[in-house]
């Protein structure tokens, strides 16, 4: 059939806008800080077999693993002879199947017009808690994925439009806080709901044939975008390696190493010579790598195109089984998700300086800076489980600074309110601030880092602080400077400091303070003093 190229662009952006209408009813639904303040999820439309139509501008970890994760789910289900009917939802956690790590739930809806299966709806988003040995459900002394939380492999959460209440109770009895996981689950099965009616008035609107034509004619376009772009990086191969500190306790650094190939309408991205799978909880399922690998690309060829299928056909990725960046199961990955995931994006920047010198900025801070707090709190009567993200400076760019105090990269959370943290939390806020002067030097500065920093009101808490580049600095480019690396020190109530790794879990006491300090971009371009310096 032939398609009137307006009708392709309008039903194109109302799938796009769906996706965005799913998020906020997400969030405008969810319990947890993490989903309503954070807005830590992510949505996105598929068509019958899984093939990525359109996404919101949510988590770039999230997103990027959601196609693989989908598929995945579909086989999953396939292989077992379990059928997908009418308002059946589907929930799966297991990050060897669904990509990320056991925070991350995700739900996959069919969407039926008529008796005939046409797409599917889905959602992630991360839980404060999934059980495990530790509050948050990450935890550096987990050496299994068992450790880290339930693990729930497809399963439908919702069967024919009922509830399947042994599945849901048997999720809600293994975490710390159950009311907290119930809103947010029931926030993402809204979520879904919502996809679900906005694609069917698609499909009474237009019809089938319409609608099935113009999702194969999205698709098709989306490739030919990512051709003409890959254009733009010549022909060859370009290798770079950068690292990780302080995951495998012996204070050495972790190498992930990449090549890129462009070749006549692909990019190969491959990850041999990677160091291999760790025991603590810092590897990066393959569906991480896929994340962090098409996000770099995308970035810096192709910034403004909208993303689905079509557009990551051209990109071919590899990675070897049992390496940091594509583990063998039952690691554990709670932290490759977060950490993992943005060294992965940084050398894939660092390969695409050499083919397109001019075009990629010096590295951000490259950290999420994440801190996990859980206890009891008697003054409130309840237990409670924070967790938070921390920003930090972006790398300078050609032709501007980086920003001060930004999420970058794979994260692309909102910041806490600190009112909203105190008035849950037994936390009282001391400093939230620019760390002035930690951004690189160069002809464009990096942007600076965070100081952040809560003593304790309760009577102990276990904390987890996971981060990075407080060893080995972000890295400044065309002659530009590295940014400053972070810190993480818990300031006693005695009045003695203990400086933490970039990786740690441990219990903190009433009135002890946690001060984070994350990292500085680096600068970009040499620095090249005025008659005023």
């Amino acid at each position: 059939m032939i398609l009137d190229p307006v009708t392709v662009e309008v039903i194109g952006n109302a799938l796009g806008y769906t996706a965005e209408e799913m998020g906020i009813a997400l969030r405008n639904a969810a319990y947890s800080h993490n989903i309503k303040e954070r807005m830590d999820h992510s949505c996105a439309l598929f068509d019958s077999s899984g093939k990525l139509l359109a996404q919101a501008e949510h988590i770039p970890v999230h997103l990027g693993s959601l196609p693989w994760g989908v598929k995945n789910t579909i086989l999953y289900l396939k292989t077992r002879s379990i059928p997908l009917l009418p308002q059946d939802i589907v929930m799966v956690n297991d990050p060897y199947i669904a990509g990320t790590h056991l925070n991350d739930m995700t739900l996959v809806k069919p969407i039926f017009h008529g008796d005939k299966l046409v797409a599917f709806s889905a959602n992630k988003a991360h839980h404060i808690d999934v059980g495990g040995i530790a509050p948050g459900s990450i935890s550096m002394r987990a050496t299994t994925l068992e450790q880290e939380g339930l693990i729930i492999a497809p399963v439908k959460v919702i069967e024919g439009g009922v509830p399947c209440e042994p599945v849901r109770d048997r999720f809600i009895s293994q975490v710390r806080n159950p009311d907290i996981a119930l809103g947010d689950l029931r926030a993402q099965i809204a979520a879904v709901n919502l996809g679900e009616k906005r694609v069917i008035e698609l499909f009474e609107r237009y019809g089938p044939e319409t609608i099935s034509g113009v999702f194969g004619e999205l698709l098709r376009r989306g490739e030919k975008r990512m051709i003409h772009s890959l254009q733009a990086i010549p022909p060859g191969i370009y290798r770079a390696e950068d690292c990780l500190e302080d995951i495998t306790g012996t204070g050495n650094l972790t190498w992930i190493r990449v090549s890129l190939t462009r070749s006549a309408e692909k990019l190969l991205i491959d990850f041999e010579g990677t160091d291999p799978q760790v025991t603590t909880p810092l590897n990066a399922v393959f569906g991480v790598t896929l994340s962090a690998s098409y996000f770099a690309v995308k970035s810096v060829i192709a910034a403004e195109n909208p993303l689905n299928e079509g557009d990551l056909k051209p990109l071919r990725i590899t990675a070897p089984e049992g390496s940091l960046v594509n583990p063998r199961r039952s690691a554990p990955v709670a932290g490759g998700n977060l950490e993992t995931s943005q060294r992965i994006a940084d050398t894939v920047f660092k390969a695409l300086i050499l083919a397109l010198p001019g075009r990629v900025p010096a590295a951000a801070h490259g950290s999420m800076n994440n801190v996990i707090v859980g206890g009891d709190d008697p003054e409130r009567n309840r237990s409670f489980v924070y967790y938070e993200t921390i920003g930090g400076g972006s790398g300078g760019r050609p032709g501007k600074a980086g920003v001060d105090g930004i999420q970058c990269n794979m994260t692309n959370t909102m910041n806490t309110p600190i009112e909203a943290m105190e008035q849950y939390y037994p936390l009282l806020f001391k400093r939230y601030e620019v760390r002035e002067g930690t951004g690189g030097a160069g002809r464009w500065p990096g942007g600076c880092g965070i100081v952040r920093s809560w003593t304790l009101l309760a009577p102990s808490a276990e904390i987890t602080v996971l981060g990075d580049r407080t060893k080995v600095p972000p890295w400044g480019a065309a002659g530009g400077e590295p940014g400053t690396p972070g810190t993480y020190q818990v300031h006693h109530r005695d009045g003695s400091v203990e400086q933490l790794s970039s990786k740690s879990t441990l219990t903190i006491n009433k009135h002890d303070s946690l001060v984070i300090e994350t990292p500085g971009g680096g600068g970009y371009g040499k620095h090249e003093p005025s008659s005023a310096d």
